[in-house]
């Protein structure tokens, strides 16, 4: 089985001539705009690997949520998390659904680790064909101890990180843009149970935002693997979105807090991240049903 590093060797060489990433991340690059140069390099390497019944079900939900947007109302994205191909997947799919989808795509900020950026230069490069806001991600944060100078530098880097990241997407959310984040904060690692759970600051998120829609992802193209990013295999597959329909988010959190308080010693901020994750996976469930119609 070919490896990402393998398939997409050429088209690494092509990215990596060309591309403006920043290699260090800092509070005045925190926004990164698409590059437009890169972006036909990732289409080619989607298009190469999704096969013919791969698509958007629930593109209508998707098309409300930006129609609210373009209103001035701020809205979030949640996606399933299995590879770091998903947002090319999903960009890709929802531009070729017909529709506004081209608008919609061209709509979207991720929010995304640093270590996209930092830790492989390839990567790094072929991130740049997306707009993201970059942040200093918490479980990095709270595996800095303050017994050294170096742990103590880098923990007043991370807070000017997410300052800035923070004062940038609280100027570009009421601007007709959706926000993609995955709240797992992590690709699913079917070795590590864990990495499917809900990152505890998804709470902050829903409570800022008006409106959302979670979105399932059927169908794998690109295989996580306990090496290096580089090294994950590549295979040709059938994927599906499956859009959920738009949700308040102030109800969506207040029904989740609820639900919490009936406990006295539950966490609700992790109860909120928790409902997100198992109204996916049910959207999962359903979304391998209809992917197996296009098989």
């Amino acid at each position: 089985m070919e490896t990402l590093s393998t398939a997409f060797r050429d088209i690494a060489k092509q990215v990596m001539l060309i591309s403006k990433s920043p290699a260090v991340i800092t509070e005045e690059n925190v926004y990164q705009q698409a590059d437009k140069n890169i972006t036909p390099f990732l289409d080619q390497m989607v298009g190469s690997l999704v096969l013919p019944g791969s698509g958007v079900d629930g593109l209508n939900n998707l098309e409300d949520l930006y129609s609210k947007a373009k209103t001035g109302k701020s809205c979030l994205l949640l996606l399933e998390h299995y590879s770091n191909m998903d947002l090319s997947l999903f960009c890709y799919l929802v531009e070729r659904a017909g529709g506004k989808g081209r608008e919609i795509a061209d709509s979207v900020i991720a929010i995304a680790g640093m270590k996209l950026n930092e830790d492989n230069p390839i990567v790094s490069a072929w991130a740049s064909a997306y707009t993201k806001i970059v942040i200093y991600p918490s479980r990095s944060i709270h595996g800095l101890g303050l017994d050294s100078k170096k742990n103590k530098e880098e923990l007043t880097r991370s807070i000017a990180i997410n300052r800035a990241a923070m004062k940038t997407l609280n100027d570009l959310k009421y601007k007709g843009r959706l926000v993609l984040l995955f709240p797992s904060g992590t690709r699913y690692r079917p070795w590590d149970p864990s990495s499917k759970k809900g990152v505890r600051e998804m709470d902050s998120y829903v409570k800022s935002f008006d409106y959302m829609c979670l979105v399932s992802i059927n169908g794998q193209v690109l295989h996580v693997n306990q090496g290096e990013m580089m090294d994950d295999p590549v295979t040709k597959d059938v994927v599906r979105l499956g859009v959920g329909p738009v949700l308040s988010c102030r109800e969506f959190r207040e029904k989740a807090k609820a639900e919490a308080d009936a406990d006295s010693l539950a966490d609700t901020k992790q109860a909120v991240a928790n409902s997100i994750m198992e109204e996916l996976e049910k959207m999962h469930v359903v979304g391998e049903e209809i992917r197996k119609r296009y098989l």
